[in-house]
């Protein structure tokens, strides 16, 4: 009887809610540089993401992590930073999917082989393998026609200030 009872009362109980969200007045924000169209705010967010250029900040940041944890044979970290830099690709190339094409070597080859170099736990195979990568960032400049903005190997961690 109860199972009856609930399977009775889950329709009804769901109809109640999807009318109390359909009664709900809409938010309105306050925020003059959003815009006032929808066209217009989505206009200035697209703006505030950016093309390509912001990706790839975040891929260089999390590039030269990942060399120091494969230095420090930090596994995890160094693999939490692989993760990142795919994640921060694939974000990108919503953004900017003309940007795919050069870089598909890179996502489909060299961040796989980085990957399974950071479960082995080999520090010279990582090296050998960071190296190819690094390789693989300036063949992906290279085809974008920036290949002024070469990537080498870091030489010094960043340097955290505390306050």
């Amino acid at each position: 009887m109860r199972k009856f009872v609930r399977l009775l009362c889950l329709p009804l109980f769901s109809i109640a809610i999807f009318q109390a969200c359909q009664n709900t007045p809409q938010e309105t924000y306050e925020a003059e540089w959003l815009g006032e169209t929808r066209q217009e705010i989505i206009n200035n967010i697209e703006d505030q993401f950016q093309g390509f250029s912001r990706t790839m900040v975040e891929v260089s940041y999390r590039y030269k992590e990942l060399y120091w944890a494969g230095m420090d044979e930090n596994r995890e970290y160094a693999e939490y930073q692989r993760e990142h830099i795919e994640e921060a690709l694939q974000q990108g190339f919503m953004r900017r999917p003309e940007r795919e094409a050069s870089a598909q070597q890179f996502v489909s080859t060299a961040l796989p082989e980085m990957e399974e170099v950071i479960q082995m736990g080999d520090k010279e195979r990582f090296l050998e393998t960071f190296t190819r990568f690094t390789a693989s960032c300036n063949t992906c400049h290279a085809m974008e026609e920036v290949a002024f903005m070469t990537v080498k190997i870091p030489e010094e961690r960043y340097t955290v200030i505390h306050f």
